[in-house]
């Protein structure tokens, strides 16, 4: 074969297979789908199930009893007899004043105490027998009547003089200041040689019971208000023995390991701030709480025997911010329900109308669907959401090289 025959014919061959290629370069890639099934969206089922309410409100902790030491008298302090923010009992003794001038306030009391005893006797033997005299016309009328007086004033002395003593007692014990409770004790507001007085506005030191201990949280009036209502209603179960029952989280998010009881709600609203004061006790065994402490109470307010909680995702907001969320009806097509949402518990919203249980909540693939389209409802794998489940755009397929 001649070589230009033989060129011509691989010149033809390459522009055949060029043209192939580029054919077959312009066909459509084929889809997953065929034009026009259903769209596959993934659902959750709604159940109602028993749910126990809680809120959480933020409070602070307060002794159980609270006691500042002050004298009941005046004088010197002799000597500190505990050691500071140490735990001490009633009627511990904590100080003791200068008993000195209390002593002899004492003595001089029992001395005329005895003196008027002593004097008792002879006016009372000479009161009776002024009177024998008196009936045999001996003596006048008012020589009885002066016996008879200072009888009486004798015997008023000696209640007098009891009196005193027993005041000088009292005086003399208050210069022992002693524990008025049990508790763990603070500083010292004075040294030894401080001169103190009785009722003086600086407590000597301050007396704090620490377990069991209070917490006081504020709970709004609307929140109260919405209870009541939920009561009312029936959305709540009024379980006394739950709604006593109180949780604690401490400032380093930590749950405390008791749990507490619900003792009073205040019935006063502060004008200041719409609220009313819960107290609640906690046992304190080893000393955990201290008074003034930032908690957080978890108070259950009662059980909803027929809660509806749905994932966030699959709850949407309008451009007006009201919430609401779209299922699959019996005929496989979509459906939009608006909703009123209660709090979210966890990752979840509590429905409290718009759904009921048994409806098919769409939860992924809410991008690809509007009211009305049929789609094909599988269920809803956690772990498994795509990207535009979650807001994020996804990329459009790059164009194909000719």
């Amino acid at each position: 074969m001649p070589i230009h025959d033989r060129t011509k014919r691989i010149v033809a061959g390459g522009l055949l297979s060029g043209i192939l290629i580029l054919g077959g370069c312009g066909q459509q890639p084929q889809t997953d789908a065929p034009k026009g099934a259903p769209l596959e969206v993934a659902v959750v089922t709604v159940q109602a199930r028993q749910l126990v309410m809680t809120t959480e409100l933020a409070g602070r902790t307060s002794a159980n009893r609270v006691a500042e030491v002050r004298p009941q008298l005046g004088g010197i302090v002799q000597k500190r007899l505990f050691t500071e923010g140490s735990d001490v009992k009633a009627g511990q003794l904590l100080y003791r004043i200068d008993p000195a001038p209390y002593q002899a306030a004492l003595d001089n009391a029992k001395a005329a105490l005895g003196r008027s005893e002593a004097n008792l006797q002879a006016i009372r033997s000479k009161a009776e027998r002024l009177k024998e005299l008196l009936a045999d016309k001996a003596v006048s009328q008012q020589d009885y009547d002066d016996a008879a007086a200072a009888l009486k004033q004798t015997e008023a002395d000696i209640q007098y003089g009891k009196a005193t003593v027993e005041t000088a007692q009292i005086n003399l014990g208050y210069t022992s200041v002693k524990a008025p409770i049990a508790g763990r004790i603070g500083r010292s507001g004075v040294t030894e040689g401080a001169l103190v007085t009785a009722g003086q506005p600086t407590a000597l030191a301050t007396i704090q019971q620490l377990d069991p201990m209070y917490v006081d949280v504020p709970q709004s009036t609307t929140e109260l208000l919405r209870l009541q209502r939920r009561l009312e209603k029936g959305q709540l179960n009024p379980n006394g023995r739950i709604r006593n029952k109180v949780r604690l989280l401490l400032e380093d998010n930590v749950l405390y390991p008791w749990e507490g009881t619900l003792q009073f709600r205040e019935a006063t609203v502060d004008q200041t701030t719409g609220s009313v004061i819960l107290r609640v006790v906690f046992p304190n065994p080893k000393g955990t709480l201290l008074p003034g402490m930032f908690v957080r109470a978890v108070v259950e307010e009662g059980v909803n025997p027929q809660a509806i909680l749905v994932p966030q995702q699959g709850v949407l907001r309008d451009l007006k911010g009201n919430p609401f969320a779209s299922v699959v009806d019996s005929a496989g097509k979509v459906q939009q329900k608006m909703l009123t949402l209660d709090r979210t518990i966890g990752n979840e919203w509590l429905v409290t109308t718009g759904l009921s249980p048994g409806d098919r909540l769409i939860v992924e693939g809410l991008q690809k669907i509007r009211p009305g389209a049929s789609v094909k409802a599988v269920p809803f794998a956690p772990g498994t959401e795509k990207t535009e489940g979650k807001g994020a755009k996804t990329a459009p397929p790059a164009p194909t090289k000719n």
